[in-house]
């Protein structure tokens, strides 16, 4: 067996990419995209069809409007316009990222997750089917939590310190997205070091220790490691309730053959030495504060995705 087909044995496969073709290649249960991945989609020609249809339905609704309203739409229609295209292929849920712009801001993040979600709605796509993306600020686990309440299930991104993890499973979020290979990034420059041993990778022994937490006390939230570097942070979490993949590396795990033995085992982490956590808004914003690692990754990844956003909103105008 390939050593893809041997992970789905141990491992849900969510594809992390924007680009249909790559899921229907793939064949993943899931698929998650972000504003990098749509910004990049949408320069394809193949896609073009898809952004022009956003364009002119926004146009349509918004007819009064002026053109920042528009574009805004336009890129909602967008989200939801792929998101559609991909559970047309996959037979689990797609995840759509709320504006990055809103990361710190808990009316608004619900205000969008819930218009995205309406939008689902009226093309006939249960609720089940979405997760609405969310960066994992204490604002953001907020707007998560009275979602969840809503039967809004949600997936938590930007998520890197052990902090941000168990905030999200405290407000009973469905699901979390530790990036493994950004933290892998930020260790390397800290460092000098040009790799680590996939076992000792920081980015995989973060994922680790949240899933051993979140299996021993008996949290429901599950965990996604994401952001890979290379195929060793993959198969060293094997065993994780989901990874999500970009195309380069599904590909070379695809093309290899082998055995992947089971990493992460939610039986032992019931039996592990694993110490509770005590949160609230202040110690949550003190641990933050404290990791030098998360804090700096966190402001990185949402000025990344609003960079990502603004060239969307960019190319948008100019097709306008």
């Amino acid at each position: 067996m390939s050593l893809l087909d041997e992970l789905k044995r141990h491992t849900k496969v969510v594809a992390d990419t924007g680009d249909i073709q790559s899921i229907e290649q793939y064949k993943p249960e899931d698929a998650t995209t972000n504003p990098s991945l749509l910004a990049a989609a949408a320069k394809m020609d193949a896609y073009a069809e898809i952004v022009d249809g956003a364009l002119k339905e926004a146009k349509r609704e918004l007819a009064s409007s002026g053109e920042k309203e528009i574009i805004a739409h336009a890129i909602d229609e967008l989200s939801v316009e792929f998101g559609k295209r991909i559970l047309k292929i996959v037979p689990g849920r797609v995840s759509t990222e709320v504006d990055a712009r809103l990361s710190y801001d808990t009316k608004g993040t619900l205000e969008k997750a819930r218009k995205l979600i309406g939008m689902y709605d009226e093309a006939g796509v249960k609720k089940d089917r979405v997760l609405i993306k969310i960066a994992s600020t204490w604002e953001g686990i907020r707007a998560a939590e009275l979602l969840e309440a809503e039967g809004i299930h949600c997936n938590l991104t930007l998520l890197f310190g052990m902090h941000q993890a168990v905030a999200c499973a405290e407000a009973k979020v469905t699901l979390i997205s530790p990036f493994v290979g950004r933290i892998l990034d930020y260790f390397l420059k800290k460092t000098g070091k040009a790799s680590y041993p996939p076992a000792e990778d920081p980015g995989v022994v973060s994922v680790t220790r949240i899933y051993e937490y979140f299996k021993h006390f008996g949290h429901l939230t599950q965990v996604m490691g994401a952001s890979f570097r290379n195929e060793g942070e993959i198969l060293e979490l094997a065993g994780c309730d989901l990874l999500t993949i970009a195309p380069k590396l599904l590909k070379e795990l695809a093309a290899k053959e082998g055995e992947v033995p089971r990493k992460l085992d939610p039986e032992k982490a019931k039996s592990a030495s694993v110490e509770r956590i005590r949160l609230n808004e202040e110690s949550f914003k003190k641990l933050h504060a404290a990791d030098e690692m998360s804090s700096f990754k966190l402001d990185e990844g949402i000025q990344g995705f609003t960079k990502s956003l603004i060239e969307l909103e960019e190319q948008l105008k100019a097709r306008l």
